[in-house]
């Protein structure tokens, strides 16, 4: 079963503006699958993780377009960083639209490439894992979420029937890869094993010089049981074995690969008072899962890491709908030296819009009670949710609602 990916519709415009498409995210959310789908019957295809392929295209660019000329899907191109240079004198001579689609798993080397030689001439589009829309084959009605009463009317409408507690800790203890969520057969531990041993083999050793990895996968275990917390290098540190300066390239590493997401803290110039750690989540929450060893939905659902992980799912799901419509969302948390704290704020057309997760199918207005720190620091604070597990929204005062999960 193949599931339509909300970003489809933004491939397909932005074909239509750019000569070139970057596609990126980590390895197995989609890439290629995607772009096969949206591409042309008259598109070709080639990927560098073909040994002999990813020399020419390092060796002889311009033999390589030879072979390979557009319009042309090129699979995994970090691989050959020197095809950037080639591409850009392609399109600078033949500026016609949609010419080159790349994806790639390695932020780092991608990103240095398009700015040093494709900027203004590509559109960099993220993809991640299967969003709750998308595994509900409802991609193409994901707008991106803000919690205001024009998107919650949408939402309401498009909800089928509640997700309740057990569903959602199936939905998080499996995880958002496609091969996971389309084919109930795989087996979620032994595609679990196997991503790691690929990821460890392939991403990490291109990426930087791990001497030791089994230091390197208990530093991913002990980041993994961290998630939805405070990045505190010293403890990882300490659970690895390994020096605080290892962690924070290592923790790189996880970020640029698409296995990490780094979520900052919002602050201005008027209060000193505000925290600058950011907060440590994981792109996917099936392999977090995998890594704490959690064995069921069950164990996960009543173990030390209920809350935490829940709330990576939810902050996921919106980013989510940002990423998969092609937009960047300004998202940050609030966290003051007085431990007063706010999940998520999102910014748009100036305002802040508060947004807490919760554990809970009967919220009330005290899981709101730390958004009014926002009107004290001069801020413009637009309409607030708490995300939950109650069935139906609800207001929780006038300006904040209680969000069903099942809504993002």
């Amino acid at each position: 079963m193949y599931a339509t990916r909300t970003l489809t519709n933004t491939i397909t415009q932005a074909s239509k503006s750019f000569p070139v498409l970057l596609l990126t995210g980590a390895r197995q959310v989609g890439k290629t699958t995607l772009f096969e789908s949206c591409a042309p019957a008259n598109y070709r295809y080639v990927t560098l993780d073909d040994p002999e392929q990813a020399a020419l295209a390092k060796d002889d660019p311009a033999l390589f377009f030879q072979r390979h000329s557009p319009p042309l899907i090129i699979d995994e191109v970090q691989y050959a960083p020197e095809l950037f240079r080639a591409i850009k004198l392609i399109v600078d001579r033949d500026k016609k639209p949609g010419q080159f689609w790349l994806t790639g798993s390695q932020k780092f080397h991608l990103m240095r490439g398009v700015t040093e030689s494709l900027a203004g001439r590509v559109a960099v589009l993220e993809l991640t894992g299967l969003s709750y829309g998308e595994i509900k084959q409802r991609a193409a009605q994901t707008p991106p979420f803000l919690p205001n009463k024009v998107w919650l009317e949408q939402a309401r409408e498009r909800a089928e029937k509640p997700l309740l507690l057990p569903e959602v800790y199936h939905l998080i203890w499996r995880g958002s890869y496609p091969r996971i969520v389309t084919d109930p057969e795989t087996s979620r531990d032994l595609f679990y094993n196997a991503y790691i041993q690929t990821y460890l083999q392939r991403d990490v050793r291109d990426l930087t010089r791990v001497g030791d990895e089994r230091a390197f996968l208990q530093f991913l275990r002990a980041a993994a049981a961290r998630t939805s917390q405070l990045l505190n290098y010293a403890d990882l540190a300490r659970d690895a074995g390994v020096d605080q300066k290892t962690v924070k390239a290592w923790l790189s590493i996880l970020e640029v690969s698409g296995i990490i997401y780094l979520l900052q803290p919002w602050h201005n110039n008027l209060s000193k008072r505000l925290l600058k750690t950011p907060k440590l989540y994981f792109l996917d929450t099936g392999l977090c899962a995998y890594l704490t060893q959690w064995s069921s939905p069950e164990t996960l659902e009543a173990g030390a890491m209920n809350g935490a992980i829940l709330e990576n799912w939810m902050l996921m799901e919106i980013l989510k709908s940002y990423w998969h419509n092609g937009l960047q969302p300004s998202a940050w948390f609030y966290r003051d030296k007085e431990q007063r704290e706010i999940d998520l704020l999102l910014e748009q057309d100036g305002k802040l819009h508060p947004v807490e997760f919760k554990k809970t199918a009967s919220p009330n207005i005290k899981a709101a009670r730390h958004f009014s720190v926002l009107e004290k620091l001069g801020v413009d604070v637009g309409h607030g949710a708490v995300i939950c597990l109650k069935e139906e929204d609800v207001p929780l005062s006038r300006e904040v609602d209680a969000v069903p999960v099942g809504y993002l």
